[in-house]
């Protein structure tokens, strides 16, 4: 008897002759095990900025670890129940760089303090208390969406509602009067007692969902050429609505608002939706024409754009004000080369809001060309990720949700790395889920939970399909004996 034979006759084939299908791994216990690493690395680099700064290790730190390690086990549980075929490396990838951002703001809180006694003034709060708190609210806004939202699918029927709701917040900051919305020149902000919000960062979320249940609606209308121009067919004049739209709603932002960043990451993700929606090239020539049309009426108009150009040209003209802060940032990623000047042995509390707009740079000082080179691979890892899930998922508002929440994540980013850089004028954007704040950070939770969502549908096995009773026609004969 041959071998094939020997296995036929040892596993015999169930009737219909096709084997059941494999249960499928979840992969959960890939995501807690990348997880604890995470837990390792923050944990061993609160331990080295303590031992540099301080010269010994306090009860401190054990606060920190312990609230990280609750938070992100509560997550790992949330998403192990409510969304089980996730991707096992969306979590892990963004609890690693939360921890990076709380180990950089305790060592900067560690340099405020150390400046303080110096200049015999109080000594400040720590903030990374605060960004623990913030984690622990953003942390609770991610397992809402978890469990609230069963299925993503449900918002494109509310896609004009919360595209509504994403106008009216981005436009709160630009109507109230300047001492509630303020700071720091820009007016993005509406000012509480006792905390400040950005709408801004909920907003993004609430378009993006606006226009992706738009452009699969409408998707025909936009895919329909127009003229022929230099071997790419353009779109019809009447069909520029939303590309219009887009440019009004960012030019408003930069003309009333002061905000550059926002302006750019709401027009920039819209364009890429469109041009993911129709895979026409014309939509990024239109796009490139209106961004270019934008910038130049704002330098001409506005002397904030005209400043914050003249500073990127040449920061070193005016380095006592305007180019203080982005010159301290090039000579920090200066000082800290190719491999770090090492955690808390750096200067990085000389840039102007090192915790929030400029912790790149901290990032580039103290972990040098490499440590930042790493921390871009995780983000480029995590936008690689959900663009997979944007493939993976069957149907069309979910392909475009998940490609718009990753583009916004990667544009964001290039736009932060480029103004501390000097590679693009500076916008005051923070880099996600790494920067001290807590409107940025709950916003990009609440991201994290709906690609996670779409993330298991697109994974989960399909349905078993259960089998229907045979016709009696079709039933076999049986031999029935009377008793």
């Amino acid at each position: 008897m041959t071998a094939s034979a020997l296995s036929a006759s040892s596993f015999p084939s169930p009737p219909g002759g096709f084997a059941p299908a494999p249960v499928q791994s979840t992969r959960r216990g890939v995501e807690l095990l990348l997880l604890g690493f995470a837990v390792v690395i923050t944990t061993l680099s609160l331990v080295l900025v303590e031992a540099s700064q301080e010269q010994e290790i306090t009860w401190d730190l054990a606060k920190y670890a312990v609230a990280y390690l609750a938070l992100f086990t509560i997550a790992h549980l949330g998403v192990r129940r409510f969304a089980p075929y996730a991707d096992p490396l969306l979590l892990p990838i963004v609890a690693i760089l939360n921890g990076i951002g709380l180990v950089l703001i305790h060592r900067l809180d560690l340099a405020d303090a150390q400046n303080a006694s110096y200049n015999a003034l109080p000594i400040p709060s720590p903030d990374a208390n605060q960004q623990v708190l913030w984690t622990a609210l953003a942390m609770a806004g991610f397992l809402a969406v978890l469990i609230v939202l069963r299925d993503y699918r449900t918002l494109a029927r509310y896609g004009y509602t919360l595209g509504l709701a994403g106008l009216i917040l981005l436009a709160l900051p630009a109507i109230l009067p300047s001492s509630l919305s303020e700071v720091n020149g820009s007016k993005i902000w509406i000012r509480l007692p006792g905390f400040s919000v950005q709408p801004g960062e909920f907003a993004k979320i609430l378009l993006i969902i606006f226009f992706a249940s738009v452009l699969v609606a409408k998707r025909d209308l936009f895919t329909v050429a127009g003229k022929h121009v230099f071997g790419m067919d353009l779109p019809r004049a009447r069909d520029l609505g939303p590309i219009l739209v887009a440019w009004i709603v960012s030019v408003g932002v930069l003309v009333f608002e002061k905000d550059l960043g926002t302006s750019l990451l709401i027009f920039g993700t819209v364009l890429v939706m469109l041009y993911i929606a129709t895979e026409r090239v014309g939509w990024l020539l239109i796009g490139g024409v209106l961004l270019a049309v934008g910038f130049v009426f704002a330098y001409q108009a506005f002397g904030h754009v005209r400043i914050r150009t003249q500073t990127w040209l040449d920061p070193f003209k005016d380095y006592a004000d305007t180019g203080y802060q982005i010159s301290q940032s090039l000579f920090g990623l200066a000082t800290g080369g190719v491999a770090g000047t090492g955690l808390g042995s750096g200067r990085p509390s000389q840039v102007p809001f090192a915790k929030t707009d400029f912790i790149i740079a901290t990032i580039g000082e103290e972990l040098g060309l490499i440590g930042l080179t790493a921390v871009l691979m995780l983000y480029l890892v995590f936008i690689l990720r959900g663009l997979r899930t944007a493939l993976a998922v069957r149907d069309s508002f979910g392909k475009l949700l998940a490609a718009g929440l990753s583009f916004t994540i990667a544009i964001q980013l290039f736009v932060v790395v480029g103004g501390v850089t000097k590679l693009i004028p500076l916008t005051g954007l923070t880099t996600p889920f790494i920067s001290y704040g807590g409107s940025s950070l709950l916003a990009n939770y609440l991201l994290l939970a709906l690609l996670i969502k779409i993330s298991h549908s697109a994974r989960s096995p399909a349905p078993v399909k259960k089998k229907e009773p045979a016709p009696i026609a079709d039933a076999p004969t049986e031999m029935l004996k009377k008793t």
